[in-house]
């Protein structure tokens, strides 16, 4: 069946959708947000790098004080077993030999925080003041 002259669609020309202005639109919202999209600066950590690539060598006298605390909160200092109330006397032996060696106290992480805290009053009564952590 033919359809009246008047109805202005023709089987062969269909009408089509124009994708060109959707396209414009689209392109014009990626740069609008590009341009006013703020950049974060991440924060991180500036790491100072030494002047020089050779190793610093140790020096063994200025090797520092390590004190261990075990999971059962026994203090070694020297690869001996040291007694709570022998700490002091032991580091101010330790840094009489060696003033400018540092305290590190190494505890374990099941150890008591008291024995910790004990350790490091000892230190600063013995006069050191260079104390530091480290963990295991």
């Amino acid at each position: 069946m033919r359809r009246p002259f008047g109805s202005g669609r023709d089987e062969e020309s269909e009408e089509q959708i124009n994708l060109t202005p959707m396209l414009d639109v689209v392109f014009i919202m990626l740069i609008f947000f590009i341009v006013t999209a703020t950049f974060v600066k991440e924060i991180g950590l500036d790491v100072n790098q030494p002047d020089d690539d050779k190793p610093k060598t140790v020096d063994p006298d200025k090797k520092s004080i390590v004190v261990r605390i075990t999971n059962r909160d026994r203090i070694i200092i020297a690869q001996r077993d040291v007694d709570e109330r022998n700490v002091r006397a032991n580091i101010e032996r330790l840094h009489a030999e060696n003033p400018e060696a540092p305290v590190i106290i190494q505890p374990h992480k099941d150890s008591k925080t008291e024995t910790m805290i004990l350790v490091m009053d000892s230190a600063r009564q013995a006069g050191v003041y260079n104390v530091s952590l480290a963990t295991n």
